[in-house]
């Protein structure tokens, strides 16, 4: 490679290249000298990484609670006011065989351990035998005139396949488990981390003492952080 000078005083640099041969030297222009090459392929290296760490789509969320979903009636709201209790996830369906004994069971839940940072979380679907074919409005006011449910609902969503809501997706890359029925619970963790999935024959009896163990934990994490600001005597 070398520089060479033009008639009129500008400057470019030239590197030497053999023929497929190797007989005939030829000349190739080059725009700027290879030891920039090196610097310049790094920086764009870089530039992907960084593209790639911060793109939006790539960006790995924070948790169950980290997601915004849209409630029964319409509302966005951010899964974050749950955040610091244990949660039990549910894909319910108003025309199942499992909903009665399932919604009762939910209700007394919610009732139980209501009061001590838990909620059952219900997401309506209609993606398995058609089951849920309402409105949000006709499935509320099925839930809450039949049942009394007072535990949060959620806008009908997709919660299995390329659809899926997006809260469901990261319970089921949790879990390893994906939801193929009505009536399937995700157990959530404080801090907003799935700890493990039900089917649909799993009663609420037989889950309950994995929510009791979430609470005893809890309690003992607030006892916990009282005695380290409480006075000293």
């Amino acid at each position: 490679m070398a520089m060479l000078c033009d008639g009129e005083g500008r400057h470019r640099w030239e590197c030497s290249m053999l023929d497929p041969e190797g007989t005939v030297e030829r000349k190739v222009d080059s725009p700027f000298p290879k030891v920039l090459l090196i610097p310049l392929a790094m920086l764009l290296v870089l530039g992907v990484l960084l593209f790639v760490a911060f793109s939006p789509s790539e960006q790995k969320q924070d948790g169950f609670y980290s997601f915004k979903v849209v409630n029964i009636r319409g509302k966005l709201i951010s899964l974050e006011k749950y955040r610091g209790s244990v949660s039990l996830v549910v894909n319910v369906a108003s025309e199942c065989g499992y909903t009665d004994s399932h919604y009762k069971a939910l209700q007394q839940l919610q009732r139980e351990f209501g009061p001590y940072h838990f909620n059952v979380l219900a997401f309506p679907c209609n993606q398995f035998g058609l089951q849920e074919p309402g409105s949000n409005k006709e499935i509320e006011n099925f839930a809450r005139k039949t049942y009394s449910v007072s535990f949060p609902m959620f806008s009908k969503v997709a919660v299995k396949g390329a659809g899926a809501n997006p809260a469901f997706k990261y319970l089921i890359e949790s879990t390893k488990e994906e939801p193929t029925w009505n009536f399937w619970k995700y157990l959530v963790d404080p801090n907003g981390k799935a700890l493990k999935a039900w089917d649909s024959t799993v009663t609420i009896e037989e889950i309950k003492p994995y929510i009791t163990e979430q609470e005893w934990e809890l309690l003992c994490e607030s006892l916990d952080r009282q005695e380290e600001v409480s006075p000293q005597h």
